[in-house]
């Protein structure tokens, strides 16, 4: 066996030592405060006439005395006309610095490696990505086809091209139909000028030989 148990330096007193603890002593204390110790039944009634809680209840501690002698629901009504009965307001959960957080974040500022939960996928899928994506091409296509400036054959050429990934953003595919609009009104003008220098050669060869019939009719 061990050495034998220290006793507690509390129990080592003798018994004629041992102090009991004193009574409270409340004479420092303001008269109010034993007033607002009975206050329940004019906080119930007070309630009641403002309808809402008791918490919400404010009594004015400098009238405590006039208060607990109100034990009516008329006397109550007249203090809080006098105004030493207040309801309190709603105590708001305000969302300023909510606010304020958003705008940052909107800028870029709490977005940095250690802020982000979850994988890059995960905090946004390529594939919402490029719903959102498509959906702006071919509404912008649908908007050029009704103002007529694309015909349905180029309508459907640019809808499979963006299908196919061709165009990343609305920027590229506005710039490639003005290049496609270009390149056939070129290929047009084209084909136009070589349709009239053909029809011009052939005036002209036909003009020879009715030149050349006209000679050999003379002779």
């Amino acid at each position: 066996r061990g050495p034998p148990m220290r006793q507690p330096f509390w129990l080592k007193r003798s018994s004629s030592q041992a102090q009991l603890p004193s009574k409270p002593h409340f004479g420092n204390l303001p008269k109010s405060f034993f007033t607002f110790i009975t206050m329940k039944l004019q906080k119930r009634l007070a309630s009641e006439a403002l309808r809402c809680g008791k918490g919400r209840v404010w009594l004015d501690p400098n009238e405590a005395s006039e208060i607990s002698m109100a034990n009516s629901r008329h006397n109550i009504r007249k203090l809080i006309k006098d105004g030493l009965i207040v309801r309190k307001p709603i105590a708001m959960h305000s969302r300023a610095r909510v606010r304020k957080n958003h705008e940052a974040k909107r800028k870029g500022r709490h977005m940095g490696v250690g802020k982000r939960k979850g994988s890059k996928e995960a905090r946004m899928p390529t594939k919402i990505l490029w719903m959102r994506r498509q959906r702006v091409l071919r509404r912008l296509l649908r908007k050029y086809r009704q103002q007529k400036k694309i015909d349905k054959h180029l309508y459907h050429f640019f809808y499979r091209h963006a299908k196919g990934n061709a165009y990343k953003n609305k920027r590229v595919l506005v710039e490639a139909i003005h290049n496609k609009k270009t390149e056939e009104a070129k290929a047009k003008a084209l084909s136009e000028q070589l349709t009239a220098k053909r029809e011009k050669a052939k005036a002209q060869k036909l003009k020879l030989e009715q030149k050349k019939a006209e000679k050999a009719a003379h002779k």
